[in-house]
């Protein structure tokens, strides 16, 4: 089989192009606008939600009543007052797709995030012992017994 360089220069040119849609795509430049990065102190401002997250959450894990209590606390560590369990559609802003392994969420903006369920401050319509939680693992939203612990990520 006689290959020129010119078909392996080419074939190599359409790799180079297709792999970076494969790669770990982040969220568009400047969606993001991380204040104190990677420190317990650390939010990041949403251009596009107009919505301010906790950046690094707790090794701890919350009941829903629990988890409202701690986002209402948090103020005092991550500046300001305000702070509140997201609303179930407000936490699915943060799930990112295009992300192959490890969580899915943007990692330049969230780093060393887990791959886990978090709560929302969603309870369920006519279920007062369920709420909503997103999986940053699979992406998906299912509802839960809020007597569970589960992640938090805090938002104002």
């Amino acid at each position: 089989m006689n290959v020129s360089k010119h078909h392996i220069l080419c074939a190599l040119a359409i790799v180079v192009a297709i792999v970076p849609t494969f790669a770990h795509a982040s969220a568009p430049a400047g969606q993001y606008v991380v204040t104190a990065g990677g420190t317990a102190y650390g939010s990041v401002y949403d251009t596009k939600t107009k919505l301010t997250w906790q950046q690094t959450v707790s090794s701890t894990t919350y009941t829903w009543a629990d988890a409202q209590a701690h986002c209402a606390g948090v103020g005092a560590s991550l500046g300001g007052m305000g702070w509140r369990l997201p609303t179930l559609k407000e936490l699915q802003t943060l799930v990112d797709y295009s992300q192959a392994t490890g969580a899915m969420i943007d990692p330049t903006a969230f780093p060393s995030a887990p791959s886990s369920v978090f709560w929302s401050g969603s309870s369920v319509a006519g279920s007062p012992s369920l709420a909503w939680l997103v999986s940053f693992y699979g992406g998906y939203s299912n509802s839960f017994g809020i007597t569970y612990a589960f992640d938090v990520r805090c938002v104002r």
